[in-house]
């Protein structure tokens, strides 16, 4: 079971939203080490595995590097590496938002047939 899929605009191509190109790899690097560390990516895990992609742009040009949470579609800004720990903790394992970091929302829905 999947818990939490976690798209970190980390690496992009046209840096049109980050002023810093170095924050993002940096909170990559951040981002992959605690989820290890944690045992987010256990398969054993009871409360279902965390997956983790970097991507180049996720379209939301504003206050980067962006962190799109799913299945809540909870979009955090300035994701710096030290706000990756607290968004794992309070977000991830404690089912918290950071609501002051949150600057879009764009919750799934399955589509309609």
């Amino acid at each position: 079971m999947i818990a939490h899929h976690l798209l970190l605009c980390a690496t992009p191509a046209k840096a049109l939203c980050c002023p810093d190109p170095s924050v993002g790899p940096a909170s990559w690097d951040t981002l992959k080490r605690l989820v290890r560390e944690w045992g987010l990516e256990d398969p054993a895990r009871p409360e279902g595995i965390v997956l983790r992609t970097k991507a180049d742009c996720l379209r939301i040009c504003v206050e980067g590097p962006v962190l799109l949470i799913w299945p809540e579609g909870i979009v955090y800004g300035s994701v710096t590496p030290e706000r990756i720990e607290r968004i794992l903790r309070d977000h991830v394992v404690g089912g918290t938002p950071i609501e002051p970091w949150i600057v879009k929302r764009m919750p799934f829905q399955a589509s309609k047939r």
